[in-house]
């Protein structure tokens, strides 16, 4: 038997270090090739590290939540034959964890995982947060497509890899129950300590680091949709089936685009370290996506330069790359403003924060049906917010203002959108 030590990758771009997400595997779990070890967070993406051999963990290089130097030692597993070094130190008991919850589950070893009864379903999985669960594509789609958050799932595949039997027993199982679900009005003394790792901690950086630095400021204007909206029906109805379903997403991002072909400050980028602001030309648009691991930002490259339906099919592929954890680095940096939404969820105004070193973000809040006064005619009609914040280091009110008044003026005219 032999050791092979598996050292934190180079992620490339210059990236010297990376913080240990999740462990995937503990000491003395047996693992296969291509099973994946271990989340690691670089600046902008969660990275998958799988295993290049067969064999059994015998050492692991650090803790969730460390930030570790590429080229370090990630873990030691024992292989048959030589391995790839004679001289590696071995853990004489399984590392110690961080205390995310009480009773955190653990991973079995590969060969003795039983499946589960098909009459006696497994009790939901108290994962937390931060913890992504292993899963193909194409099960994380099916959890997608369900509604279902696959840290609550148990897994009775090898690693305990959530398969697409144990979906279906999830959903089979019925709603989950408590202590505190049978008795509602009963004493509660319990704590959770969760640490802020991973992409929460990079969240909790960038969001502080932006409302330090920025000068923010938030505007918010009204928009009658009600013929937007019709138009995206029409459109549906009439080419759904062929080119997929319009949200208003891509009419929103369509208005920025030509809206920012009279206000190039705003599509910008400022460097207050060096004080330089970039005008760009390309309009490379971040869509605010909610992952489980917290909020990510994909980028739609060059919306200048894409269809109606084009800029929709991105959105979405972007979306599921997001939540799935399959977005790559380049998919999730570059942009040069943002769009955020929260959808039916939107509520009638937000406060979006910046992403830096953008200097102007766009926040669609939900639409809501609302008595209007129409020449002097009361008359129902959809009306939403852009509740919008920009640098005011960069952006002057007034260019804000008459910018999204430029993306009302597209949205409530919606031909325009299309004339050159």
């Amino acid at each position: 038997m032999g050791t092979h030590v598996i050292k934190m990758p180079d992620i490339g771009e210059g990236i010297a270090e990376v913080e240990l997400s999740v462990w995937h595997v503990k000491v003395g779990d047996l693992v296969v090739e291509d099973q994946v070890l271990a989340d690691v967070m670089t600046d902008k993406a969660m990275v998958d590290i799988p295993s290049p051999v067969h064999g059994k963990v015998i050492s692991l290089g650090g803790e969730p939540g460390e930030v570790m130097a590429v080229g370090s030692i990630l873990i030691s597993i024992e292989v048959e034959g030589a391995g790839n070094t004679k001289d590696v130190p071995v853990a004489a008991e399984p590392m110690k964890t961080a205390p995310v919850v009480e009773a955190k589950p653990v991973t079995a070893p590969v060969q003795s995982k039983p499946a589960p009864a098909v009459n006696a379903p497994p009790a939901p999985v108290a994962r937390e947060a931060s913890e992504r669960p292993l899963a193909s594509p194409a099960v994380r789609k099916h959890a997608l497509d369900a509604g279902i958050q696959l840290r609550l799932v148990h897994g009775t595949g090898p690693a305990g890899r959530i398969l697409h039997e144990d979906l279906e027993a999830y959903l089979h199982q019925g709603p989950a129950t408590s202590a505190s679900a049978a008795n509602p009005y009963a004493e509660r003394n319990d704590e959770h300590q969760i640490p802020v790792i991973g992409m929460r901690r990079k969240i909790a950086q960038r969001m502080q680091d932006a409302t330090r630095r920025a000068a923010h400021f938030s505007y918010v204007e009204e928009i009658d949709v009600t013929a937007l909206d019709e138009l995206r029906v029409h459109l549906n109805e009439k080419h759904g089936a062929t080119r997929g379903k319009l949200t208003l997403l891509p009419f929103i991002v369509r208005a920025m685009v030509v809206a920012l072909r009279d206000f190039p400050q705003i599509n910008a980028r400022y460097d207050d370290e060096a004080q330089v602001i970039t005008r760009l030309g390309a309009v490379h648009v971040g869509v605010a996506t909610q992952s489980d691991v917290g909020l990510m930002v994909p980028v739609v490259r060059h919306a200048e330069a894409r269809s109606l339906w084009g800029t929709a099919e991105e959105i979405v592929r972007l979306a599921n790359a997001a939540r799935t954890g399959k977005a790559s680095r380049e998919e999730l940096s570059g942009s040069t403003i943002t769009l955020t939404s929260l959808g039916a969820l939107g509520g009638i105004v937000s406060t979006p924060v910046l992403n830096l070193p953008e200097v102007a973000i766009v926040g669609v809040n939900r639409i809501v049906e609302r008595p209007m006064v129409i020449k002097g005619q009361i008359v129902v009609r959809k009306m939403m917010n852009l509740s919008s914040s920009f640098d005011h280091r960069v952006v002057d009110g007034m260019d804000a203002a008459q910018f999204i008044q430029a993306i009302r003026g597209l949205l409530e005219q919606p031909a325009s959108l299309f004339l050159e």
